[in-house]
Formats: C-alpha cells, structure tokens, sequence
C-alpha cells in the first residue's frame, strides 16, 4: 500500500482494528526476513519489533506510527478497510508504417 493511501487510512481506522490486522500478521507471515516496506534497510521481523511488539488497544499512537503500521502489514486488513486498486488507462496505440521519400534513392 502507498503512503498516501495509508496515511488516510491511519486518521481512520480504530485500535481494535490495527490489533486485527497485526494479529492476522503474526499468523500470515511466513517470512520475517523480507525486506520492509517501511524501510528497505530492515526485514520485517525488525519492523516488527519497533511497530508492533508492545501494541496496546488502549495506547494512543501517532498518525505517522499508524502509518507506517499500515504500510508494512496493511495486506491483512480485511478487504473493506483497503483503498481500491485504481484502474489503469488503457491508451490505444496509433502505428503507421514510415513513408520514405524515395527521391534521394532516385539519384545517381
């Protein structure tokens, strides 16, 4: 998920909630040593540590903590709560194969 999308998301979304999806986290993982999407000099198992180790319901987090909670683990939200996909423009291509002037060729 892009920062922006995420970051909307963060001003949003309740406690409960994140708990869920970093529940669904700790069970979906199966590889802790993939690069962050945070922060592509740490694996998820650091980002992890600094974002959700000692999560609390009751705690109250920054929109930048919440943001990047949901950036790293926001693939196990439930499908209502993620942004929808844009749709790609689909640009149709024009093609004309070149007409070379054939008067220099002409000339000998």
């Amino acid at each position: 998920m892009n920062r922006n999308d995420a970051r909307k998301l963060a001003e949003v979304i309740t406690n409960q909630e994140l708990s869920d999806m970093l529940n669904a986290a700790k069970i979906g993982i199966k590889d802790w040593a993939q690069v962050s999407n945070v922060n592509k000099g740490m694996t998820k198992g650091v980002s992890w540590n600094i974002l959700a180790k000692d999560f609390n319901i009751d705690g109250t987090y920054h929109v930048i903590a919440k943001t990047n909670m949901i950036r790293e683990f926001g693939n196990f939200l439930p499908n209502a709560k993620k942004p929808s996909k844009k749709q790609k423009t689909i640009i149709a291509v024009v093609h004309q194969d070149p007409i070379f002037n054939n008067e220099d060729n002409n000339e000998e």
